[in-house]
């Protein structure tokens, strides 16, 4: 059974730090690039970031270059997105996507709130 499982969201002041976990299980995770989505009320699941397999290269939405930093661990099949100096706008669901040709794996999103 494919499972996607996010963790590590809460509720931060801006200017903080969070940590998210993809941790993955079902499939081979080394074969599958990652990606990292949010949604917030109203608008469309937007691109945050992403890590490609082999390479590990990495490309990011502008609006978090900089400021997040996507990583995996192959071994652990886990996934990481450390996420810094957190903005008001930096809120939202967010998702955690595994990718590989025509399959698509999602998890069920953790939530991440930056307010004072």
């Amino acid at each position: 059974q494919v499972q996607l499982v996010e963790s590590g969201g809460g509720l931060v002041q801006p200017g903080g730090s969070l940590r998210l976990s993809c941790a993955a299980s079902g499939f081979t995770f080394s074969d599958y690039h990652i990606n990292w989505y949010r949604e917030t009320p109203g608008k469309e699941r937007e691109f945050v970031a992403t890590i490609s397999t082999p390479t590990g290269a990495t490309h990011y939405h502008d609006s978090v270059k900089a400021r997040f930093t996507i990583s995996r661990d192959n071994g652990r099949n886990t996934a990481y997105l450390q996420m810094n100096s957190l903005k008001t706008e930096d809120s939202g669901t967010y998702y955690c996507n595994a990718r590989l040709y025509g399959s698509s794996y999602w998890g069920q999103g953790t939530e991440v709130t930056v307010s004072s």
